[in-house]
Formats: C-alpha cells, structure tokens, sequence
C-alpha cells in the first residue's frame, strides 16, 4: 500500500503556492507509506539542463562538487554550471549534456545518485517520515506548474532513497506507482537486451523504463501506456509527470485508489480525499473517482 499525490496549477500568478498546498497533501498520505517519500517538481523548462543529485552519505561538499565541473575543460564548451543544495541534495544546471555529467560524477563522486535529467525537472527523495522528508527539503517553499508525490509502504524490495519514488527515466519524466506488478524481472529482460540500465530491482522502475522507451521510441503516452497494458501484470494505479503534463491511468480491476479534484485554479490528485480536502475552494471543486483503463491527461 502506497499513497500517491499530484497537483497542477492552471494559473502561473498561483504556482508559488504549489509547495504550500502540496505538503498537507504528502502527509495525508502518511499512514499509506511511512518507508520513504518523494516528489519530483517541474517548472518553466529553462536552456540549461538540470540534474537532481542525492547523496546518501551527505560527505559530499557541493560546492567542492561546482568548482570541480567548473575547473573542467571539455573540448572548446566553456563549462557554464550552478548548483543549489538543500541538505543531501543539489540541483546542478549546466550547459553540458548527460554524456558528460554522468560519467565524470561516476569518476569523482561515485556516492551520488544522480535522480532526474531535465529543463524542468527537479527531484527529491529520500527515506522517512513524509513529515520529516517535507521538512529536511523546505517541500512548503517550492513553487512551479505541476508536482508528483508520493509515500511507499515497502512490499517488494529495500527501503533505500534509490527505491523510493518518483522513478525516471530519459529527461524530464517521472512515475509513481501505487500497486505491485508480478513480472517486472520479464519486463527488465527485455528491455536490458535493448540497452536499457535498471539502477534498482523495484517493479515500479521496470514500467517507468518500459513507458520512457516507448515514448523515446516515438509513441505519445496513450499509446504508450496501452502497450503497457499488455505488458504489465499486476495492479496498478500511475502517475506520470512530464514537462507541460499530468497523467493517470488504473489499471483494468482499478482496486488502488485514486480520487481527483478540479477547478479553474488547479487538478489535484490523490489516493484519498482526505489528502485533498484542505485546498482552497475544494468544496466547488468538480471531485470524481477514475474509471479503470482510461488515460487523463492534463496539461499546463
């Protein structure tokens, strides 16, 4: 059992308080995942690619880490980076691409994991107490267009930051999962014999990687996800984030919860009302439960 979270805000004058009033909504979901928590935050795309960065140890000096990429010569690229941490975390935006970033950190900091690849994109996760995840990462001063959240009540693999959702894959898309699939090693065979890497052996990753390939393979995410359909095994209600969208789908049984509350200010979603019922305006809000097999998708 796991609660997941979104929220989407139609107005751009409304989007600073998106953290504001999505962190009563991740901790209404507290007794529905006390393992481990995490949101994945997308803003106005920018012209620097922006990387999450975790580090469970937290020896990492991030400023050690910003001076390194920027003492750095690749080929005639200036370097142009910043970086922005909050605890454990860093968001780094620079001007080179993944190709560079990601095996000069494997080199120099091979402690970090390195969650999100993006212009809009930035991802925190980490093991906890919601209340405490929200708390450590300043959740309630986050301002953007959309959010994906989500609590994990660990039922197939490890309680560890790596395990916890969001999941992405490819640039600025992510996944949250509440259910469990039976074939995620079936779907992970596959996949690897296309060159696809798992970091983790969570099933919710498996349908995040099969779901990006199909997407980089040039399906839009209705097709996408109904090719998923025939492949996945299990139950399952998702959650998807790209840059300009929202997307939930149930799966056929539609026994994993999910209710959804809209106005001309915001689409909110969650496993349960109570996560919904602070937000402004809620008792106007046109309030209905997702029918099995069919997509929503909003869009900024």
């Amino acid at each position: 059992m796991c609660g997941i979270v979104g929220l989407l805000i139609k107005k751009a004058e409304l989007r600073p308080h998106l953290g504001e009033w999505l962190v009563p909504m991740l901790i209404g979901m507290s007794e529905r995942g006390p393992d481990s928590a995490g949101l994945a935050l997308f803003r106005e795309p920018e012209a620097s690619k922006k990387y999450s960065l975790f580090d469970p140890t937290a020896q990492v000096n991030w400023q050690d880490c910003l001076a390194n990429l920027q003492n750095r010569q690749y080929g005639s690229i200036p370097v142009s980076a910043n970086l922005v941490s909050q605890a454990n975390h860093a968001i780094l935006s620079t001007n080179l691409e993944p190709q560079i970033i990601k095996p000069w950190l494997k080199e120099h900091y091979p402690s970090v994991y390195l969650l999100s690849v993006g212009n809009s994109i930035e991802l925190y996760k980490d093991v906890g107490s919601p209340a405490m995840i929200a708390a450590k990462y300043q959740f309630q001063k986050l301002s953007g267009s959309h959010a994906v959240a989500h609590t994990r009540m660990a039922t197939e693999s490890a309680v560890t930051p790596a395990h916890a959702h969001p999941f992405t894959a490819g640039e600025d898309f992510c996944l949250v999962h509440n259910g469990s699939l039976s074939n995620p090693y079936s779907l992970r065979r596959k996949l690897e014999k296309k060159g696809i890497h798992f970091d983790t052996d969570n099933d919710t990753e498996a349908a995040c990687r099969f779901l990006e390939w199909r997407l980089r393979e040039g399906d839009d995410l209705a097709i996408a996800l109904k090719k998923g359909a025939s492949e996945f095994d299990g139950f399952y209600t998702f959650l998807m984030g790209t840059e300009n969208q929202l997307a939930l789908v149930r799966d056929a049984f539609a026994c994993k919860p999910a209710v959804v509350a809209e106005t001309d200010d915001y689409v909110a979603i969650a496993s349960e009302f109570r996560s919904l019922a602070h937000l402004p305006q809620i008792d106007r809000a046109y309030i209905f439960e997702p029918v099995p097999e069919e997509l929503y998708i909003w869009k900024t």
